[in-house]
């Protein structure tokens, strides 16, 4: 079908009567155009600053040819469509010419093809064109939304850290100060009535005081400023506490380094969801966890030996958890690996740039809690 509007059409030809030709090839065939003819090198790099539709071009030219000249409009546009036409083409021609990026290739003695040979050239660079312009379309949209999850991210860690301080300075100073004065009853009071009253007070008091602690911790654990290790110790202990089934061991090299609070904080958060995958799913009986640092590299594992993951739950809909891992890692500069088998375990692997370079070899500690 025939353009509603002329196609801006330059030619590189140095016969008027070939020119001429073409022109008139086209006209028949009922498509509009706008054509310029040139017949040099130099006027041919002169009107690329132009927009065309379409390159035509003599093989045969004073001073230069259709391959030079190819290679020359591609240095500017890899998609703006070139047809070879000359008298005589032979096969190698041919051949270079389709490798270097000619949309196609005619002989003047046969122009019955030449029209709908330039209009499906322009058709499938307009094609390219929106496919390149969607994938570009596609890549600002992914690099806006991790710049707008690193920023919620780094909201939600701010307020956890704010409900922290707060639950820390305000509620938990709150209720220690109402412990002293309910303790103060307790041993100051004379009304046998009152006494069991206090004790269930000061006993639903210890309870509110353990929430509000493990809530903060929660939050925000404290732990955190001790550096990676100190802080997935913690983790581990207060894990094994809550799970007894489950065997731990956590394992990190003797020489410790200082990952950065952003990367600790990663860190801790990859072990936290992987401990309780393995709760939730797992089924399983031991976890191994270990840290490695190496070539400015923090490597965290987590690896159980439960009943592992079914072909494709990683695609399942919902599997946010994992998902919410991987961002973070990215928004680090890092990335996860997920390794399981059903029925042989699943073995969760973190990768992080750190600003420390390690130097050298150094054995691991182990630290197992039975």
């Amino acid at each position: 079908m025939p353009p509603e509007t002329p196609l801006r059409l330059l030619h590189v030809e140095d016969s008027e009567f070939d020119h001429a030709l073409l022109q008139a090839q086209v006209a028949a065939e009922g498509v509009p155009a706008d054509w310029h003819c040139v017949q040099s090198e130099e006027a041919f790099l002169l009107a690329l600053e132009q927009t065309w539709d379409a390159v035509i071009c003599d093989h045969h030219l004073p001073g230069s040819s259709g391959l030079r000249l190819l290679a020359l409009l591609r240095e500017r546009d890899d998609l703006l469509p070139f047809l070879l036409v000359s008298g005589q083409i032979g096969e190698e021609l041919a051949v270079e010419a389709m490798r270097c990026g000619a949309s196609d290739y005619l002989l003047k003695g046969r122009l019955a093809r030449f029209v709908p040979a330039l209009l499906q050239a322009i058709r499938a660079a307009a094609a390219q064109r929106e496919r390149a312009q969607a994938l570009r379309d596609l890549q600002r949209s992914r690099a806006q939304l991790a710049e707008l999850t690193e920023h919620l991210q780094q909201r939600i860690e701010a307020e956890r850290a704010q409900l922290s301080r707060e639950l820390h300075d305000d509620v938990g100073s709150q209720l220690t100060a109402l412990k002293f004065d309910l303790a103060w009853l307790q041993r100051h009071g004379s009304g046998a009535e009152a006494a069991p009253r206090l004790a269930q007070a000061l006993e639903l008091l210890d309870g509110a005081i353990a929430a509000s602690r493990r809530l903060m911790q929660n939050l925000r654990p404290p732990i955190l400023e001790e550096g990676v290790v100190a802080a997935l110790q913690w983790l581990v202990q207060g894990f094994e506490r809550q799970h007894a089934e489950l065997q731990l061991s956590l394992q990190y090299p003797d020489e410790r380094v200082d990952v950065g609070e952003a990367c600790c904080l990663v860190a801790y958060r990859f072990v936290q969801e992987a401990l309780s995958n393995v709760a939730k799913h797992a089924q399983a009986r031991r976890v191994r966890i270990e840290l490695q640092w190496a070539s400015g590299v923090l490597g965290v594992e987590v690896e159980d030996d439960g009943c592992g993951l079914r072909p494709g739950a990683l695609e399942q809909a919902q599997r946010f958890g994992l998902r919410g891992l991987r961002e973070r890692a990215e928004q680090a500069g890092g990335w996860v690996d997920v390794s399981s088998r059903a029925g042989r375990g699943t073995l969760l692997a973190l990768n992080l740039p750190i600003p420390t370079r390690m130097r050298g070899a150094h054995p691991l500690a182990e630290e197992a809690w039975t």
